[in-house]
């Protein structure tokens, strides 16, 4: 008897479940490794260039509204230069010890006729130092210096030569003893220093024998004669009197060890005019400034310059940089160079 051999066929169902239980290949793990790190380095790729966009806008907003910053003050006191109050530019007399008629030598801050006078950057600036210090200004950038008056002023009630003493018509003012001060009436203007001040009955005092510079006359006519009694001159009631404004802007070297734009004002301490350096604008690396005459039609550099008494506009352009690095497309920071050009007013007809 034959005997048969019989083999139990294997269900439909379990073939197919054996087959989808066999997992991924190699070569499917990597083509799908390959397929994700090309997402990734995608989205990454996109990443990295919206960050790098956004710091490069962060830092062009930055060096714009520094710049704004800087020209909004420069272009206030180069309009300001030379103002005094009555519009009498060419009638200036000045009995300073320290100004153009004094026995002293005479102190940038105190020479009213220069009320604009630039500096290359090879030239010498008398009002501040070039070096490597803190506040000292940077070797071939250029400079320039400012005189005009501070404020509106004050309007002056009475004057009594032969005493020296003006009555304000004001109740109060911010006038102390040796601060420098410029008083016009439609005649002429003339600069002195503040030797004796009264709050109570607001006089101000301009005698001679006192003070640092100290006046050397009483004689506030012009032309000035430096001598006691002088040219002898009264200011009749309102005319104005005010504080004298006198600033240098120059780039120095800031306390961070990079570049700042600067300005030096003058202050009254403890009865001395004293020069004051502010840093104004950080990351300001250089400035070069040119000049407009009276009828010119070209810019000057300032060592072209003859007359100084006939420049009648500015023009500022300085270089600016970020605050953020890698902000610009060479992975350092951003750099610009902006420029305006301002009129100074009470020489423009």
């Amino acid at each position: 008897m034959n005997m048969m051999t019989y083999q139990r066929k294997p269900r439909r169902g379990h073939a197919a479940i054996q087959r989808g239980a066999r997992g991924f290949t190699l070569v499917e793990l990597m083509i799908a490794m390959v397929l994700g790190l090309v997402v990734i380095g995608g989205v990454v790729s996109v990443f990295v260039a919206n960050k790098q966009s956004y710091r490069t806008n962060e830092a062009l907003s930055q060096v714009q509204d520094h710049g704004r910053t800087a020209f909004e003050f420069l272009a206030r006191d180069i309009r300001m230069a030379g103002l005094t109050g009555c519009g009498n530019l060419n009638r200036i007399a000045n009995v300073l010890n320290n100004g153009p008629n004094g026995g002293s030598a005479t102190d940038w801050f105190a020479d009213f006729a220069n009320s604009i006078i630039g500096y290359e950057g090879n030239q010498t600036d008398p009002a501040v130092a070039t070096g490597t210090a803190e506040a000292e200004r940077v070797a071939g950038t250029d400079s320039f210096q400012l005189v005009g008056i501070e404020g509106s002023g004050f309007s002056v009630e009475s004057h009594q030569p032969t005493s020296a003493q003006f009555k304000i018509n004001e109740a109060s003012t911010d006038f102390q003893v040796g601060d420098i001060v410029v008083v016009c009436d439609p005649d002429h203007a003339a600069v002195m220093q503040i030797t004796n001040y009264n709050s109570s009955n607001v006089t101000v005092v301009h005698n001679t024998g006192t003070g640092t510079p100290g006046n050397c006359s009483k004689g506030l006519g012009f032309p000035t004669q430096c001598t006691a009694v002088g040219n002898s001159y009264e200011f009749g009631p309102n005319s104005q009197i005010a504080k004298l404004a006198s600033t240098a802007w120059y780039i120095g070297n800031n306390p961070v060890g990079g570049r700042s734009l600067y300005r030096i004002d003058i202050i009254t301490s403890s009865g001395v005019p004293t020069e004051r350096a502010t840093e104004m604008v950080r990351n300001v690396t250089d400035m070069q400034v040119t000049y407009i005459t009276d009828g010119g039609t070209t810019l000057q550099d300032a060592d072209a310059v003859s007359d100084w008494a006939l420049v009648d506009a500015a023009r500022v352009e300085l270089t600016m940089q970020s605050e953020m690095e890698r902000a610009g497309t060479d992975q350092d920071v951003l750099t610009r160079t902006l420029s305006t050009t301002v009129a100074v007013r009470n020489r423009v007809e």
